[in-house]
């Protein structure tokens, strides 16, 4: 069991997961997205190396377009 906080709200997640994964699992794959994790930004090259931490605070934004 793993715990994070998503913008601010608790989640909870069977396994650890890599970041790419936990994307899936919040159905934003393909999307354009910034991530930041407990302070720092995650670059999109490193989504499927890098493994989240329990505890580990997330903040996603989800670039909308518009005119």
């Amino acid at each position: 069991m793993i715990a994070l906080t998503i913008n601010g709200k608790p989640r909870r997640f069977d396994a650890p997961l890599k970041v790419d994964a936990l994307l899936g699992a919040l159905e934003l794959t393909g999307k354009r997205i910034a991530l930041e994790r407990n302070g720092d930004i995650v670059p999109r090259s490193s989504f499927g190396d890098q493994w989240l931490d329990d505890g580990d605070q997330i903040e996603i934004v989800v670039a909308v377009g518009g005119g």
